[in-house]
C-alpha cells in the first residue's frame, strides 16, 4: 500500500514537472489514482474491493491496525496498569456530602505518595527522599497530616468500567477514611 502511494505520487510529480507536454486529463486521472492509493492506505476496501497481496490476502490499512479488540488501542494502550490508580469496591457513606468521597488510607497514601514525599521534604520533616519513603513505609503519624493537607487541593477521578455514559467517571474531593472500600454519598452511587 505504501509503495503504491509513493509510486503514484512520484508519477504525478513527473507529470506536473512536464506540465507543458502532459495532457490535463492525464494529470487529473493520476491525481485520482493518488487519492485512491491514499484511501486504500487509510481504509483498504473503502472503494469497493480491497487491495490484495500475491497470496490473495487483503492488505492491512491504518484503520485495520487500530480498530477492534486486537487493534492498537484496545490491545496495547487500554486495559494496562496505570500509575497513580487503584481498585476497590464502593459502599454507601450517607454522612458524606455529594462532592466528597471517602478514600481508604492505604489507597490514598499510594496515590499521593509523590506529593507526600515532596511535602515531607518541603516542610523539613524528612531530610531526603530515602527518609521520606521510610516514614511512609513505617506509617508514621505525621504523614497522615501531610496527606490530609495535600488531598485538599487534589480531586480524584472515580471510574466504573465500562464507561458507557458520562456519569461513569466523576471527580470528587477525597477525605481519608479507615477500611478498604471507597465511600460515596447514596445519590452518587447510581451513576456507578
Amino acid at each position: 500500500l505504501y509503495r503504491r502511494v509513493i509510486y503514484r505520487n512520484n508519477t504525478l510529480i513527473d507529470f506536473s514537472a512536464r506540465s507543458g507536454s502532459t495532457p490535463g486529463g492525464l494529470v487529473i486521472c493520476q491525481t485520482r489514482l493518488v487519492q485512491e492509493a491514499v484511501d486504500a492506505l487509510i481504509d483498504n476496501g473503502i472503494r469497493g474491493q480491497p487491495m490484495k497481496d500475491s497470496h490473495n490476502r487483503p492488505y492491512k490499512s491504518f484503520s485495520d491496525v487500530i480498530e477492534g479488540k486486537e487493534g492498537r488501542f484496545r490491545e496495547n494502550l487500554l486495559g494496562k496498569r496505570v500509575d497513580y490508580s487503584g481498585r476497590s469496591v464502593i459502599v454507601v457513606g450517607p454522612s458524606l456530602p455529594l462532592h466528597q468521597c471517602g478514600l481508604p488510607r492505604e489507597m490514598a497514601i499510594e496515590l499521593f505518595q509523590a506529593f507526600v514525599i515532596r511535602g515531607l521534604i518541603g516542610r523539613h520533616l524528612a531530610p531526603n527522599l530515602r527518609a521520606a519513603k521510610s516514614m511512609i513505609q513505617n506509617k508514621e503519624s505525621i504523614i497522615w497530616k501531610v496527606l490530609q493537607d495535600i488531598m485538599q487541593g487534589h480531586p480524584i477521578l472515580l471510574n466504573r468500567a465500562p464507561t458507557s455514559h458520562r456519569l461513569g467517571i466523576q471527580a470528587f474531593q477525597p477525605i481519608l477514611i479507615k477500611g478498604r472500600a471507597i465511600r460515596l454519598h447514596p445519590l452518587v452511587c447510581g451513576g456507578f
